[in-house]
């Protein structure tokens, strides 16, 4: 089997290749023989991640759809070139599988693989599919996702689909927040809160937190914070912070989650489909802000398996700041108050967490590849 190539197609956020990287790890240790393929966009954050991860990966120039004359020009020629550099990669290998992540990079990759014959499988973590991988869902053998509420999307496919959780880094299966408390220099006798927007960071959610510092202020003595601002945010938010009287942690980007998610005792973020699985897997109570300007709320979906299970709760990311932070805050005060509100929702998280997404995923792989 040496010369088997495994394909991941996707890009343009963490919740697109820390999923994949997670499969293609677990493919790496069952099936060593085998080589492993990423393609991936322009992006600065898919380089940063996949420069870790030893695997090779090819860079496309494929561009977001839009409607608009100029930018639609753009998107069917980098369509037009991703194909054809996927292609000429794909048809060099004598056996070969390729799993699209969804996303303007996926697409030209599986089209690619279809014309060629190459088998194909979707890899689905959010509860709605966007319109890349509803598209993608036509041409594949078998449809992988998270969520059971997510197969009615892909009725028509023909594929089949199975509901196997979202992989995750294998660093949840073992996690060591000790290490996490120590290379941030943290207080080990102090509590955690963390702040995050997810890889790229969140503005609103960063402006929220950082007018509450006096309020927070006052849980000085028994918390700390650790703030993930985004790398384009990290100046602002350090500006504004500096002088908390609270200990404040301000990042830019931090890559070992699953060891700060285990440190952190109460966490403030986005709910895309990863970031609610590494939630319930890192047993973190959260509090989810989910990105209100997708047309299909499916952050707000995916919040709410979190929320049914009393894992998390959810507070709209409203375009009034002054509101915003207010409806923060009623959630914030109350369940940094209340440890045992917080164990509760630990516990729901431990009873709705699922590690095994990336094993059940690569054993498949291997059988469609076969």
């Amino acid at each position: 089997m040496g010369d088997k190539r495994f394909f991941f197609a996707g890009g343009g956020t963490g919740g697109h290749i820390y999923p994949a990287v997670a499969v293609a790890e677990k493919l790496g240790k069952l099936e060593p023989a085998a080589t492993i393929h990423f393609f991936c966009s322009a992006r600065s954050i898919d380089a940063q991640i996949l420069k870790q991860t030893g695997f090779e990966y090819t860079v496309l120039p494929a561009e977001g759809f839009s409607v608009r004359l100029s930018k639609l020009i753009g998107f069917c020629s980098s369509f037009l070139k991703s194909y054809k550099i996927a292609g000429e990669l794909i048809a060099d290998s004598k056996s070969a599988v390729v799993t699209g992540l969804g996303g303007f990079v996926a697409g030209p990759v599986c089209l690619a693989a279809h014309k060629r014959k190459v088998p194909i499988a979707l890899l689905n973590v959010d509860i709605v599919p966007g319109r890349a991988s509803k598209i993608i869902g036509r041409w594949a053998d078998e449809i992988f996702v998270q969520f059971e509420d997510t197969g009615r999307y892909f009725v028509r496919s023909g594929a089949k689909v199975n509901v196997v959780g979202c992989p995750l880094r294998s660093g949840f299966a073992n996690p060591e927040p000790n290490k996490a408390i120590e290379q941030l220099g943290l207080d080990r006798g102090k509590k955690i809160l963390l702040i995050t927007g997810a890889s790229s960071g969140s503005e609103n959610i960063n402006t929220a937190v950082c007018s509450l510092l006096e309020k927070l202020d006052a849980f000085a003595d028994y918390w700390q914070i650790v703030h993930l601002a985004g790398v384009g945010n990290y100046e602002k938010v350090k500006g504004r912070c500096g002088n908390a009287k609270i200990s404040y942690k301000v990042l830019g980007y931090f890559d070992d989650m699953p060891n700060l998610l285990a440190a952190a005792d109460l966490a403030v973020g986005r709910s895309g489909a990863v970031s609610v699985a590494e939630y319930a897997a890192a047993s973190v109570p959260s509090i989810c802000m989910p990105y209100p300007y997708h047309r299909d709320r499916h952050q707000y979906l995916n919040a709410g398996k979190l929320a049914e299970a009393g894992a998390a709760v959810i507070v709209d990311d409203l375009p009034d700041e002054k509101k915003r932070a207010e409806r923060l805050w009623e959630q914030l005060e109350e369940l940094m108050k209340d440890e045992e509100k917080r164990r509760q929702m630990a516990k729901a998280c431990e009873e709705i967490a699922n590690l095994q997404a990336d094993l059940r995923i690569a054993e498949r792989l291997l059988k469609i590849g076969r």
